[in-house]
């Protein structure tokens, strides 16, 4: 994993981020009784007919494909928040609050649950116009840290993903100006003159005392 991640720039592919996203709670609805099931990472169950269960997203694909369960699509994907979303997104500069996974658990929802997200389409249409408005203030944010001097910044509300294609770049452009910062400052240092020492002017001869 650490090879793959190097050949992204130090970031995450696409796999091993959809690989964490996986972890992600959701919902089922289960069609089969089951008692509960121990992994390292938790017990989930028991599982009755028709009786919603929190379950990791991994877990609720496996089911999923072998016929034991329906997937819920979460609350935030339904075409109703989406569309407020993107209306926030397109009339903000700040990016709106969205799940931290939204494109991956969105994409493993889509390749395995398609059937179980009411209004896919128009879902799928809303996610990537967001997606689109939101990397268009990626853009803008990156183009001013080139424009500008810029030693901090700030980015609220970045999911996984878009944060993984910005910090390699962030971190490169903060470097390069703090190491043009110091070596501006050294430069400016050493051309400022040294103070010296003020010489007495030479007055001539000492005039000598005469004795009493």
């Amino acid at each position: 994993m650490e090879g793959a991640s190097q050949l992204h720039g130090g970031g995450f592919s696409a796999a091993e981020l959809e690989f964490v996203a996986e972890d992600e709670m959701i919902e089922i609805v289960p069609n089969m009784r089951m008692d509960a099931l121990n992994f390292t990472s938790g017990d989930f169950g028991p599982f009755r007919p028709q009786i919603p269960a929190q379950v990791p997203l991994w877990l609720a694909v496996a089911l999923k494909k072998r016929g034991k369960c329906t997937i819920r699509a979460p609350e935030w994907m339904s075409v109703a928040k989406l569309t407020q979303v993107l209306e926030d997104e397109r009339n903000s500069e700040k990016f709106q609050s969205l799940p931290f996974h939204y494109v991956e658990v969105s994409r493993l929802l889509f390749d395995h649950a398609g059937e179980d997200i009411p209004d896919i389409y128009m879902v799928k249409s809303l996610i990537e116009d967001i997606k689109d408005v939101r990397f268009h203030k990626i853009g803008t944010g990156l183009e001013i840290i080139s424009r500008d001097r810029t030693y901090a910044l700030k980015l609220k509300n970045l999911s996984a993903m878009e944060a993984n294609i910005v910090r390699p770049f962030v971190t490169r452009a903060l470097e390069t100006f703090y190491k043009l910062s110091s070596s501006e400052m050294i430069q400016e240092s050493d051309n400022i003159p040294s103070r010296q020492p003020q010489t007495t002017a030479n007055r001539g001869p000492r005039r000598q005392l005469k004795d009493r």
